[in-house]
């Protein structure tokens, strides 16, 4: 087995941590392997004052990490899976997905316990057309405004009374023990998460047996079942775009996955969601049938309008 194992990860605080996560469990299995982190910046990194939507989405933050790879720099890269397009780059494969997270977005706030608290026209963190789409649904008169940054920047910015409230993912607020933040968790019916959000995926080159071995004993294979049908729905809709869509994938009691999946307009004035039910084995044909019903219903019509 290879004595070092040279993982690359971004440089922000919650991006570190989830990469110490994976350090410390490959240790535990692995106790004379020497693991090295090395931190690096992505160009999603660099512009934090223009939307994902306009400067190319969420592949900005995984591009120079796969970059490491593929150039033999790096061995394994540590993503949220949320931030992954549905698509790869030659030569790399996403060989091992972690337990996933709570899934779910939060509210956060220094002064309202609730979305109803918040007083009309009240400021509204976030830059996701995902969570613009859902939340004009629920509040259409407050006042939804562009936030960028790592966990830590937005907090603050929260803080200096930027806005009044922000919209983020609740796995990285537990993982960055900041859940004393959170004044209230959406209902997933009430706010979608992203497709793969909660979930740690490892990365590495197709053809490095090797590594696929060492981290092969993190790979969650319930929690891949969802990514897996998560990620197909993306992929038949464009995932290469960042759009305003949303699907989240559990296992049922009977071992059967339910998938439901939305899009909409971000201004909340069009919204389409499909749920369907089906099997493990058949994750990604799961995907595609619902992706087949959102277009069925008028999807494609909302996605070129954001796209």
């Amino acid at each position: 087995m290879k004595k070092t194992l040279r993982m690359v990860s971004r440089t922000s605080q919650l991006a570190l941590f989830q990469a110490q996560s994976v350090k410390t469990q490959l240790q535990a299995l692995y106790p004379d392997l020497i693991i090295e982190i090395t931190g690096i910046k992505t160009e999603g990194d660099y512009i934090i004052d223009t939307s994902l939507a306009k400067i190319g989405g969420k592949g900005l933050f995984v591009k120079a990490l796969q970059d490491y790879l593929l150039t033999g720099k790096a061995d394994i890269a540590v993503h949220s899976v949320k931030d992954m397009p549905a698509e790869f780059p030659e030569g790399l494969i996403l060989a091992a997905i972690l337990k996933r997270d709570d899934p779910r977005d939060v509210l956060v706030s220094q002064h309202f316990s609730s979305v109803a608290e918040l007083p009309p026209k009240a400021r509204v963190g976030t830059s996701s057309l995902r969570r613009q789409a859902q939340f004009n649904r629920l509040r259409s008169d407050l006042t939804l405004e562009s936030l960028r940054g790592n966990v830590d920047t937005r907090l603050k910015k929260l803080s200096h009374g930027q806005y009044d409230a922000l919209i983020l993912a609740a796995a990285g607020l537990h993982r960055l023990n900041e859940t004393a933040a959170i004044k209230h968790y959406f209902s997933t019916e009430d706010m979608l998460p992203a497709i793969g959000q909660g979930a740690l995926g490892i990365e590495c080159r197709l053809d490095d047996t090797e590594t696929q071995q060492i981290i092969q004993p993190l790979h969650h294979l319930p929690t891949a079942h969802c990514i897996l049908a998560e990620r197909s729905v993306s992929a038949a809709l464009g995932g290469g775009c960042q759009l305003p869509l949303a699907g989240l994938a559990t296992l049922e009691s009977n071992g059967s996955l339910q998938l439901t999946s939305c899009v909409g307009m971000p201004n909340g004035s069009r919204f389409i969601r499909a749920t369907l039910n089906g099997q493990t084995t058949s994750a990604t044909d799961l995907g595609k049938a619902v992706a087949a019903l959102l277009l069925a219903d008028g999807a494609e019509a909302i996605l070129k309008a954001c796209c």
